[in-house]
């Protein structure tokens, strides 16, 4: 037979900036020149080439037409339109077809990259599998051969969590989904996969419709939406020729189009550390697909007793023939331009090199008609004996049976297409009967349609709304007019009401949870034309009013799954955090944006997580929170943030922070545990497996910055000062003193008071830092089993100082005592003493032993405000009261320690007073400095000074004698007020 070895076609695709990275001023990486591509680091400028079989630009150069059709807008113009995708990729996979082969096409990236786009596209830009399909059928309609017979199956799967669903076949399907076969003649192939036979565009067209309401419904209740998911279309496509004696040879080729998971869950590297970060079946297919195209790259490099891993996955089982095997084959990665994601658009160029490595081996599939159906009853016999010998026990047996279901599937195909056929037209009616009238439905009638994280999904469900009153709930209730799934979803769930003019919502219990434009709703409540519904935790929909309010003006695509997200965030509080981006925000906002981003994506992981912790009676609770960097910086100037989870068990009151990559790992682990417990009932795992449990460990409370300024003058410090957690909430307060002192640890007197802090230069510093006690830990207070201690953070210094651990106290006696020595004072040094902080972190720590509480203690009480109990709280007077005796306790040992201390204290008092007046002078200089600053930019910018450089230098002049006469006033200000506070001291 022919033959072709001929490695795998990669093409690249960069599409433009979409609404979340333009909000992040983000900045294009990628550049294109030819078949190659660039893409540079944002951090360091280093750049990297790739070159591949084709390089798409289609980021910018481009036009919308009246159709809707985006095309190059110039003649010059680099973009690349869906029409030049398809006809340089989608082409030869038609090509392919008619000469017999094999051929895949698979898209690769991470989420939001754009893959959907290329494959199957949207609204009037269509993608590689309708343009393919339809090309298919315009060549077979102008098919005038009688002698010919063209036939072509459709089948349509999703892989998900390591499972496989039919998109074509309606109601529940078999649990644990269908199982992957090998036969000796056709390889890996789906047991119970059904494959449509169709015989226009327009089947197809529907079928697609149909798998895409299937998909729908599945990522509704388990939201396994397309970045979680992969989807394969199968399109076996037959030429039967007959010939003058009545014999017959089939030319066969199977067409498989791959629209793969996002790529970004090929990997745990966000789940660093996690003991659980292997455990998730949903990330094996994409990581185990990584494996496969590496080893086959190793081997078209030369590398010899490769182990190709096909069997580790479903989907490389699928992917067997298409990779190293009997395919044709195309990658498509579609690429991110935006800077903040270089690391997945790296990593996918980096992939797609690897990829274009692969050496397939095609053959043309064409052989006797008449020979395959012998040699499929020759096989048929062969395991009917085998099945014999085997007693009809045992593994292999159900193997062989299945097997032999096979090949007599086979030869039925092969000997009734027409019969086939019209057993399909006759399931068509009955399937798509009611199509056409429940489109006219919500044309005239009221309706919501769906809103899914993947935007091709987007309105493929759509319920209506008649005259009278509509109830929403779970499906296969009495009384339930509109089903629909999710979590948190109750038996009844809401009632619609129209009455012809208006429309109305009414939550149907205080349990039935339902928002409104981001607000939840608890009465009747109207509803307007585009309204944003969300029902349970996960369902989400856009209401479309009577037709008389709707028009082209709509902009329904505006709504999207990320405007749902945002206007959630925002009503639940996360702006006043965060702050809602702006569109036009200025350049130091695009980190704040990205991290509000991060955090908005993981709100619908977290409201899931939270509900399947309750049905499954986990009593965890998962809440998001915004790490900030500033709090454990010396400077504390940093804007950094990072999107943490904080996870406790309402029962036993521990606590855990996990990172957001631990989070999602966590999750992809309990959704697959879901997906046990809902098809069984039951799902049991050991602690150790457990997603939802951690051993203990320690959790950071909050921090404070005692300014190193004072040490400089060899000034003690002696306050008391609020540890605030992330969110400024006070967690505790706790007593600092910093002593300077010699090199014996002696304090130092006030002779050694410093007026110069230059004067430290060249000289050793020695000094104490004291935690004398720590009051009000909320932490404790909480939950007295529990206990705290505090890191000391100094600028430049590599190690931490710890203090001791003490249990069950809220008021605790830390004592704890550290002699800082610097030998010899550099500037450097002396830079970070005037201008840095000591950080103190307090950290809680958990006692190991999981003592559980009785349900009426639990967590919803945790974040209470000890100060200011609510209505309807528990009382918490008790820790009113033990707060306000701590208030009068620490003003009594002040007062004390002023009394003992005497004329000491006194001269620290009158020097912290005496330099704080010097700063506050220093400031004013400052803003003076300042002000000369703004002069400077009022010429560079303004015209009103151009030819009057005379009056400018006056101002300069004026504003420079005010600078220096304040400067000097401030320094013998301070000398004065020193040296009198000295001599009075003396005297005393």
């Amino acid at each position: 037979m022919p033959s072709n070895s001929d490695s795998v076609k990669v093409a690249v695709r960069v599409r433009p900036f979409n609404q979340r990275e333009k909000n992040a001023k983000s900045k294009c990486v990628i550049s294109m020149d030819g078949n190659t591509t660039t893409i540079t680091n944002p951090e360091n400028g280093d750049i990297k080439s790739f070159s591949f079989d084709h390089c798409y630009w289609s980021h910018d150069e481009c036009k919308e037409d009246e159709t809707g059709v985006f095309t190059p807008d110039s003649e010059t113009s680099k973009y690349a339109d869906q029409n030049l995708v398809f006809k340089d990729l989608g082409q030869g996979v038609l090509d392919n077809a008619w000469q017999g082969y094999n051929a895949t096409l698979f898209a690769y990236g991470q989420t939001g990259s754009g893959k959907s786009y290329s494959m199957t596209g949207y609204g009037a830009n269509k993608g590689i599998v309708p343009i393919t399909c339809g090309e298919l059928f315009n060549a077979i309609e102008k098919n005038k051969d009688d002698n010919k017979q063209l036939r072509v199956t459709f089948s349509m799967l999703e892989i998900y969590n390591e499972q496989i669903r039919d998109l074509l076949v309606k109601g529940k399907q078999k649990q644990g989904g269908l199982k992957v076969r090998q036969s000796p003649k056709v390889g890996f192939y789906v047991e119970g996969l059904k494959q449509v036979p169709v015989s226009n565009y327009r089947e197809i067209e529907q079928l697609m419709e149909q798998g895409a309401i299937s998909r729908t419904t599945a990522s509704t209740n388990m939201n396994a939406t397309s970045s979680r998911s992969h989807m394969v279309i199968t399109i076996k496509f037959e030429q039967v020729f007959m010939n003058t004696s009545g014999q017959s040879t089939t030319k066969s080729s199977e067409i498989n189009l791959v629209d793969l998971a996002g790529s970004e869950r090929a990997n745990s590297t966000g789940a660093t550390g996690d003991r659980l970060k292997e455990g998730a079946a949903i990330n094996q297919s994409l990581s185990t697909l990584g494996n496969v195209i590496s080893a086959l790259a190793d081997i078209a490099g030369g590398k010899k007793k490769v182990l190709i891993p096909y069997r580790d996955s479903v989907l490389t089982k699928l992917l067997q023939s298409a990779l190293g095997g009997n395919s044709r084959t195309i990658m498509i990665a579609a690429l991110s331009p935006a800077d903040i994601n270089f690391d997945e658009t790296l990593s996918t160029l980096r992939y797609a090199d690897r990829a274009k490595k692969i050496q397939n081996n095609a053959v043309i599939n064409e052989s006797p008609t008449e020979r395959l159906i012998r040699e499929l009853k020759e096989e048929n016999d062969r395991l009917l004996e085998m099945l014999k010998s085997h007693g009809q026990k045992g593994n292999n047996s159900e193997e062989l049976k299945y097997l032999l279901a096979e090949n007599e599937r086979q030869m039925g195909n092969q000997l009734s297409w027409e019969q086939r056929l019209e057993e399909a037209r006759s399931e068509w009616e009955k399937t798509f009967l009611n199509s056409s009238k429940e489109k006219a439905d919500w044309e005239q009638l009221p309706y919501i349609m769906n809103i899914n994280e993947d935007s091709q999904l987007n309105g493929v469900i759509k319920h209506c709304f008649d005259k009278g009153k509509t109830v929403i709930g779970k499906e296969n209730q009495d009384g339930v007019n509109i089903a629909i799934k999710g979590f948190s979803i109750q038996a009844e769930h809401a009632v619609v009401y129209n009455d012809g003019k208006k429309m109305y919502i009414e939550p149907s219990s205080t349990q039935s949870l339902i928002n409104c434009n981001g607000a939840r709703i608890k009465t009747k409540t109207q509803l307007h034309h585009l309204d944003r519904l969300k029902f349970g935790t996960t369902s989400l929909f856009l209401f479309m009013s009577f037709t008389s309010e709707r028009g082209p003006q709509d902009q329904i695509d505006k709504y999207n799954y990320d405007y749902f997200m945002t206007e959630i965030a925002e009503h639940e509080g996360l702006a006043v955090e965060l702050q809602t981006p702006k569109a036009h925000g200025d350049e130091d906002q695009s980190s704040t944006t990205t991290v509000f981003h991060e955090f908005v994506d993981l709100m619908p992981l977290i409201t899931e997580a939270n509900a399947i912790s309750e049905e499954l009676n986990k009593h965890v609770k998962f809440e998001a929170e915004v790490k900030s960097s500033a709090s454990h910086e010396t400077t504390a100037k940093s804007k950094d943030k990072e999107v943490l989870v904080k996870v406790t068990n309402t029962l036993t009151r521990k606590v855990w922070i996990w990172s957001k990559g631990k989070f999602i790992n966590r999750k992809n682990i309990m959704d697959q545990m879901y997906s046990e417990w809902s098809d069984s009932g039951q799902a049991k795992v050991s602690k150790k497996n457990d997603p939802f449990w951690d051993p203990v460990e320690d959790v950071f409370l909050g921090s404070c910055h005692v300014w190193l300024q004072p040490v400089a003058y060899r000034v003690e410090v002696d306050e008391h000062f609020a540890v605030h957690n992330y969110h400024g909430k006070e967690e505790a307060v706790i007593h600092v003193q910093i002593v300077p002192c010699n090199e014996k640890g002696k304090p130092m007197v006030e002779d050694d008071i410093l007026v110069d802090s230059d004067e430290l230069l060249g000289h050793p510093l020695y000094f104490h830092v004291k935690l004398p006690q720590c009051m009000g830990v909320r932490w404790v207070m909480e939950d007295n089993s529990r206990g705290v201690y505090c890191r000391c953070v100094l600028p430049d210094e590599k190690h931490q100082i710890v203090t001791n651990r003490i249990w069950n106290k809220p008021h605790s006696e830390l004592a704890f005592t550290k002699q800082i020595s610097y030998k010899k004072v550099s500037a450097k040094i002396l830079q970070n003493l005037l201008t840095q902080s000591l950080v103190l972190e307090l950290w809680g720590t958990q006692d190991k032993t999981e003592v559980e509480h009785t349900e009426e203690h639990v967590s919803r009480h945790l974040d209470v405000d000890i100060i200011s109990p609510t209505n309807g709280a528990p009382d918490y007077s008790f820790l009113q009261k033990e707060n306000k005796q701590l208030k009068e306790a620490l003003e009594k040992s002040r007062k004390t320690a002023h009394h003992q201390n005497g004329t000491t204290n006194g001269l620290d008092v009158d020097l912290a007073k005496n330099i704080q007046i010097f700063f506050k002078d220093i400031r004013s200089v400052q803003l003076q400095i300042q002000n000369m600053k703004d002069i400077a930019e009022g010429v560079q910018k303004d015209g009103k000074y151009n030819g009057n450089m005379k009056s400018i230098m006056e101002d300069y002049v004026t504003s420079l004698e005010t600078t220096d006469k304040q400067l000097s006033t401030c320094v013998q200000a301070l000398r004065k007020s020193v040296m009198d506070t000295i001599k009075k001291n003396k005297s005393k």
